[in-house]
């Protein structure tokens, strides 16, 4: 008997595991997908010139 409760029990937790960590993944995607926002016209400027050096570059 207490071997199915504790069974019945874990499978409750095993599913607010599963919840919270679908909600910290969404958390995490939404920080990354911010910072990628944030930064991207940033990053621009740091990346054209070697972008202009690999189009223009003839062996």
């Amino acid at each position: 008997m207490i071997a199915v409760m504790v069974m019945g029990n874990w499978d409750r937790e095993r599913g607010a595991t599963a919840v919270e960590y679908g909600i910290f993944v969404a958390f995490v995607a939404a920080v990354i997908i911010t910072g990628v926002a944030a930064l991207g016209g940033a990053t621009t400027g740091l990346f054209t010139p070697v972008a202009d050096f690999f189009t223009n570059f003839h062996p």
